[in-house]
């Protein structure tokens, strides 16, 4: 194999113990690897650098944010591949695996020699400076109030008009419910019906009606407000941590005539204090509460509610680990989509919001539902490159891409889920104000 792309595939290949399933074309313009394959473009040396000052994830993200590494072809077949080769192999341990196996090739000696080389292609000795679009380091203790205005900011305050480009019409920022065969309710296959019929079914589940006061935790854009107000005739209160989604909501409220009905505030969860409320929704807000947090946020919602009052909380779920203390949020996500986000199995969701005093009623699985809906986001900004790059930068675009790219996989894997959990603040007497036929929402 000559040039440096041939010199790359040997290595990669004697770490991972295994044949490269991408093709790999290198500044050089050198190819090797499976004809046919998605390419993996390593544009110049920089890319090399920034993997051998921080191996692994971080340093290849780093590499595709700044565009010093690209894909060319389907991105979510090559995402496949590598995922099938490094993260899936070996099971339940895999996550741990690719490093183990790393530094075992590492250890023997032509490895070294390899690496030498490798060091040798980097060219200069010095560490990149990470991509602009980087998280900066976070101030405050952990999910204190400050961290967490920060890291809303870094991920919502990136422009309307860019979620505008991703979301579409509906502006809503979580699963839509589609259909078989990706078909919204009613059998027109949009995103924006999927959407609608989500927000629907959320407010079927809570058995809005005429006049009850609802909270909406995390309210982003205001869809849901305005959706449960002018559906189901309740008073609504949306609160947010960004200043951009509260003003955009704000204004898409006076334009539907509804500002008599629905107040947006820019306020985090802990600090909501004039409940009660009939009934409360938490859609796709609790990824953000983390871990130390969510006792308090369950309890806090569970105090925030009238007696009889229900919760909807939909939210990303991971799948259980054998040694629960060994998770570690992942750094491509932590670094440059949701800064200290975490994700918790739903079995953990359930049993905090039954020790907060809550009776779990219903919990929906929708993981496909997501899937579906990430290809459209993925559509709509391919669809609107340009436009993405003009009103962001192009590092902000290509890690949407790429996490959204990723995450559809994810979903559709099974590595991660999305689930709906329906609970009730049940009062002492026992009367759920449940209808007895399960999913009969309305009674």
């Amino acid at each position: 194999m000559a040039g440096a792309a041939g010199r790359l595939t040997e290595l990669a290949e004697e770490v991972l113990g295994a044949p490269l399933p991408v093709r790999i074309r290198a500044w050089d313009h050198s190819e090797s690897g499976p004809p046919g394959a998605p390419v993996l473009v390593i544009r110049n040396r920089r890319a090399l650098r920034r993997l051998l000052f921080k191996p692994g994830e971080l340093g290849l993200a780093r590499a595709w944010v700044a565009g010093d590494i690209d894909v060319e072809g389907d991105l979510y077949t090559a995402l496949d591949l590598l995922a099938g080769l490094i993260w899936e192999r070996g099971g339940a341990d895999a996550p741990k695996a690719p490093r183990a196996a790393a530094l075992r090739a590492l250890a023997r000696p032509e490895i070294r020699s390899a690496a030498r080389e490798l060091l040798s292609l980097a060219g200069l000795p010095v560490p990149p400076a990470p991509p602009a679009e980087e998280a900066r380091p976070r101030r405050g203790t952990l999910h204190s109030l400050l961290r967490d205005r920060q890291a809303i900011s870094h991920h919502y305050d990136v422009g309307n008009d860019f979620y505008e480009l991703v979301l579409g019409p509906s502006m809503v920022y979580s699963c839509a419910y589609w259909r078989a065969d990706g078909e919204a309710p009613g059998g027109v296959a949009t995103l924006e019906d999927a959407q609608r019929a989500k927000l629907d079914l959320i407010c079927r589940k809570l058995g809005l009606g005429e006049g009850q006061r609802l909270l909406d935790v995390g309210c982003g854009w205001g869809s849901m407000v305005l959706h449960a107000a002018r559906e189901y005739g309740v008073r609504a209160v949306g609160i947010t941590l960004s200043e951009e989604q509260a003003g955009y909501a704000r204004k898409r409220i006076a334009e539907a005539g509804l500002t008599d009905r629905i107040e947006i505030r820019v306020q985090d969860y802990r600090e909501i204090d004039d409940g009660p409320f009939d009934a409360i929704s938490s859609i796709g807000m609790a990824e953000h509460v983390g871990r130390a947090r969510y006792a308090e946020y369950a309890g806090l919602l569970h105090d925030l509610l009238k007696p009889g009052g229900r919760l909807l909380n939909h939210q990303i779920a991971r799948r259980p680990l054998a040694d629960e203390e060994s998770y570690r949020v992942d750094e491509f996500i932590d670094r440059y989509v949701f800064p200290d986000g975490e994700l918790a199995p739903v079995g953990r969701t359930v049993g905090q919001l039954e020790e907060a005093g809550f009776e779990v009623r219903d919990v929906e699985a929708i993981r496909e539902h997501y899937a579906l809906t990430l290809r459209q986001w993925v559509a709509n900004l391919e669809a609107h490159w340009a436009a993405a790059v003009r009103l962001t930068s192009p590092g902000r675009a290509r890690v949407w891409r790429l996490y959204m790219a990723a995450s559809a996989l994810s979903f559709e894997r099974n590595r991660i889920g999305v689930n709906q959990v329906l609970a009730v603040r049940t009062p002492a007497s026992g009367a759920s104000g449940l209808p007895l036929r399960a999913r009969d929402w309305r009674g």
